[in-house]
């Protein structure tokens, strides 16, 4: 038994002296103590991001030339925009506002190097368009995915402010799916990070420095008593899919039924007996004729998806290819449920 208390009071005195040991390294050299371990400290920069993806970034200058008789008499107006290299073969993509109605375009990359872009093909109804500069070594951007967005991510926004080129903004994702009105196929990104005049057709970018969306606008230039804060871009899974289609087509080839339409509340979609909202035709034309369908009469179901709203059943059609039949179901009043099939055509131009 003496021998067991020897034992233990040997390694009490050895643990304390221990600790006081380790104490006095704590106080005279508090940098060799480690406690990443233990805290998760948030992260504080955005470098890496930024040098990523910003040297993608260009900006634009446009002019609008004034003429008389023929002859150039000067500029009339000019404006400021961004745009951001997809590719190391040179394409470009901005916003069809940026480069609309303009008879120069110059763009200027962030080592200083400057080109007159070809514009290659334009989407109004997304208000994307596709450049193209003629220059080696140029810096692409990787782009990400915008499908799997959570609201609360920290993005930057980075663009040609107030012509102030590779002026980088933070913020977070406020909210997916937003519809404006501004364009007939919209899906915007809602950010916090400040989105200003000459950001337009720049880079919304996530904290690896992958695109994730084109910014497109502001709250405050919609309604100017609005507050600061909430701006918009193009998400760049429909960014992808705008540049693809303009690089092999020069235009976006979509679907179209040949109607108007306009949404059904679920208060008045019940009293035909369908439950919750639809989508109502006011006009037809084209295929939707050739397919049967009358104004009046109310879709439920495009391709087997429930419809609830008309801008869904515009993506829907506009989704699938001219010369594709699609199977549509609806209700018509006073002949109950009926199923038809549309052969689709071309959307027209601002269709």
């Amino acid at each position: 038994m003496t021998s067991y208390w020897k034992v233990l009071t040997f390694v009490g005195q050895s643990a304390t002296a221990g600790l006081a040991v380790a104490f006095l390294i704590v106080l005279s050299r508090p940098d060799l103590v480690n406690l990443g371990s233990l805290v998760t400290t948030p992260r504080s920069s955005y470098a890496g991001a930024v040098n990523a993806s910003a040297p993608s970034v260009v900006s634009l200058r446009t002019a609008r030339l004034g003429q008389r008789g023929g002859f150039v008499t000067g500029v009339v107006d000019q404006g400021l925009g961004s745009g951001v290299v997809v590719s190391q073969d040179g394409y470009l993509v901005t916003n069809w506002h940026v480069i609309r109605d303009a008879d120069q375009v110059v763009v200027q990359l962030a080592d200083g190097r400057v080109a007159e872009p070809r514009i290659l093909g334009a989407d109004p109804e997304t208000d994307l368009a596709l450049l193209k500069i003629d220059l080696p070594d140029l810096p692409a951007i990787e782009l990400g995915r915008s499908d799997t967005l959570e609201i609360g991510e920290v993005v930057l926004a980075i663009g040609n402010s107030y012509g102030l080129s590779q002026t980088v903004t933070l913020g977070i994702i406020s909210a997916t799916g937003r519809g404006l009105g501004l364009t007939n196929f919209e899906n915007f990104i809602q950010t916090d990070a400040a989105i200003n005049i000459g950001n337009s057709g720049g880079a919304l970018v996530n904290t690896q420095g992958e695109l994730i969306g084109i910014n497109t606008a502001r709250f405050a230039a919609l309604n100017q008593s609005a507050p600061d804060g909430i701006g918009f871009a193009i998400p760049v899974n429909l960014v992808r899919g705008v540049m693809e289609e303009l690089i092999e087509h020069g235009r976006v080839i979509r679907g179209w039924l040949g109607v108007d339409t306009r949404d059904l509340p679920s208060s008045q979609a019940e009293s035909v007996g369908v439950a919750g909202s639809a989508v109502e035709l006011l006009q037809v034309s084209g295929p939707a004729v050739a397919a049967g369908l009358r104004p009046g009469d109310i879709i439920t179901h495009i391709n087997g998806e429930r419809v609830i709203s008309q801008g869904q059943a515009m993506n829907l059609v506009a989704g699938a290819r001219p010369g594709q039949a699609v199977q549509i179901r609806g209700i018509r009043r006073g002949a109950g449920v009926f199923e038809t099939v549309a052969v689709l055509e071309e959307r027209p131009s601002g269709g």
